[in-house]
C-alpha cells in the first residue's frame, strides 16, 4: 500500500494548492522558503487588509450600492434603478466617454515612460560616483512633491499662480512652441506618424513623469543592490561585456520587480485627480449632486483600470516568463 507524500512545488510554479498549503503547518510545503517568504509578506500587509476590513470595506459596499440606486440626499431610502446610472455614464453623459477615450492612452504612455525611466536612473544611481547620496535624494524629491498636500498648496498658491501665467505669456509671445515646430518639420520631412505621436506626447507630459518616478526607482534601486557582485565577477571573468552582463544579469535579476513598479505605476495615474475623466467624476456629484450617476462612473472608471492592471499583468509575466524558470 503506497502513501502520498505532498512533495514541494517546483521552481516557477505555484498553484492555489500550495497557496493554501503555505499556510497550513504539517506538510513539505509548508517548510519551504517560498512558503516562509509568502507568511512574511502576507504579515507584512496584514496592517492594510485589517484597515481595508474596518475602515474601507462598508465605504465601498455603500459606493456599489449608490451606483445602482437613486439617491437623493433629502430621502432616507434609495430606490433601486439596477443597470439605469451606468447607462446613462455611457450612453447619456455627453463627455465621460469621450474623457475615457483620451486619458486612458496617455495614461498608458505615461506608464512605459516612468517605468523606463526610473529604471534607467536606477542603473545610474547604483553606480558608484561622488555625491551618489545627494543625487538618490534629488531623485527622490518628486515623491515629497507629489504627496497629496503639496500639489494642493501649489494649485492654491497666488504666486505660482502668477509665475504660471507669466511663463506661458512668455512663450506666447515668442512665438515659438518648440514641440510644434519640430513635430511639424518631422511632419513635412515625411518622418512623421504614430511613433512620434506618442514620443511627443511623452515630451508634453515630461514633468508627470519625472513627478511620478520617485517611489519607482527606489524599488529598482532595492533590487539592483540585492544583486550578488560575484555575479559580475564570474560574467568578466568568462569575458562578457558590460552590455550582456546587464541584459544577461542585470535585467532578469530586476525583471520581477518590473511587475510590481507597472501595477504601482497603473495605479497612480489612474488615481491623479487632475485628469479628465477624474474632473469629470467629481463635476458630477459635486456640482450636479448626481450621486448614483457619479458613482458608477467611478466603479466604470474602476473596472477599467483593473482591466488595464490585468492586460499589463499578463503581457510582463509571459514576456518575464524565461528568466523565472
Amino acid at each position: 500500500m503506497s502513501s502520498k507524500k505532498l512533495k514541494a512545488p517546483q521552481r516557477g510554479r505555484w498553484t492555489l494548492r500550495e497557496s493554501i498549503l503555505s499556510f497550513i503547518p504539517g506538510n513539505s510545503v509548508y517548510r519551504t522558503m517560498r512558503a516562509r517568504n509568502a507568511r512574511h509578506g502576507v504579515a507584512f500587509i496584514l496592517p492594510f487588509i485589517i484597515g481595508f476590513l474596518v475602515f474601507m470595506l462598508r465605504p465601498l459596499l455603500q459606493s456599489l450600492m449608490m451606483s445602482m440606486s437613486s439617491v437623493n440626499i433629502s430621502q432616507a431610502e434609495w430606490p433601486f434603478v439596477g443597470l439605469e446610472n451606468y447607462k446613462y455614464a455611457l450612453t447619456v453623459d455627453p463627455y465621460f466617454n469621450q474623457y475615457l477615450v483620451e486619458e486612458i492612452p496617455r495614461m498608458g504612455v505615461n506608464a512605459v515612460a516612468t517605468l523606463v525611466l526610473s529604471f534607467v536612473i536606477a542603473v545610474i544611481l547604483n553606480q558608484e560616483f561622488k555625491g551618489r547620496t545627494l543625487a538618490r535624494a534629488i531623485f527622490f524629491l518628486p515623491v515629497i512633491l507629489a504627496s497629496g498636500v503639496l500639489p494642493g498648496i501649489e494649485s492654491q498658491n497666488e504666486f505660482y499662480n502668477m509665475m504660471q501665467g507669466i511663463s506661458e505669456e512668455v512663450a506666447n509671445a515668442s512665438g515659438i512652441d518648440l514641440s510644434a515646430a519640430l513635430e511639424e518639420l518631422l511632419s513635412v520631412s515625411g518622418m512623421g506618424g504614430m511613433l512620434f505621436d506618442v514620443l511627443f506626447m511623452m515630451i508634453d507630459s515630461i514633468y508627470d513623469i519625472v513627478m511620478a518616478s520617485g517611489i519607482q526607482i527606489i524599488v529598482f534601486l532595492s533590487g539592483l543592490q540585492a544583486i550578488s557582485p560575484s555575479l559580475y565577477e564570474a560574467a568578466d571573468v568568462e569575458g562578457c561585456t558590460a552590455w550582456e552582463a546587464f541584459w544577461k544579469i542585470t535585467f532578469p535579476m530586476v525583471s520581477p520587480l518590473l511587475l510590481v513598479n507597472c501595477i504601482y505605476t497603473i495605479i497612480d495615474f489612474f488615481m491623479k485627480n487632475d485628469n479628465k475623466v477624474m474632473e469629470r467624476i467629481n463635476e458630477v456629484m459635486y456640482s450636479q449632486f448626481r450621486f448614483g450617476e457619479s458613482a458608477a462612473m467611478s466603479w466604470i472608471y474602476f473596472g477599467v483600470a483593473l482591466l488595464f492592471i490585468a492586460v499589463s499583468s499578463f503581457i510582463i509575466t509571459r514576456g518575464m516568463r524565461h528568466y523565472e524558470d
